[in-house]
């Protein structure tokens, strides 16, 4: 089964809160990604820009095309443990 981001909630700076259909539920700092070159990063320099994230068909996508793997995302959030 795919896994899929089912919500995402902007903590400031590059952090996002990532929810996936696993029931995992964690943050992806984007500052790593940054940190490389290519043309559909340079975008997501700007803050507003940044910001402007959402979901569809379970990936966080950006306006400009860019669209980033659920597993992958999965595979880098920092999980967060709700008491």
């Amino acid at each position: 089964m795919m896994t899929k981001i089912l919500s995402a909630i902007h903590l400031g700076g590059r952090r996002i809160e990532l929810s996936f259909s696993d029931g995992v539920t964690g943050v992806w700092d984007a500052e790593a990604l940054l940190a490389r070159s290519g043309p559909l990063l340079v975008p997501l320099r700007d803050q507003a820009f940044f910001e402007r994230f959402f979901i569809d068909a379970g990936a966080l996508c950006w306006p400009h095309g860019l669209e980033m793997s659920p597993d992958r995302l999965r595979e880098q959030v920092k999980v967060t443990v709700h008491a």
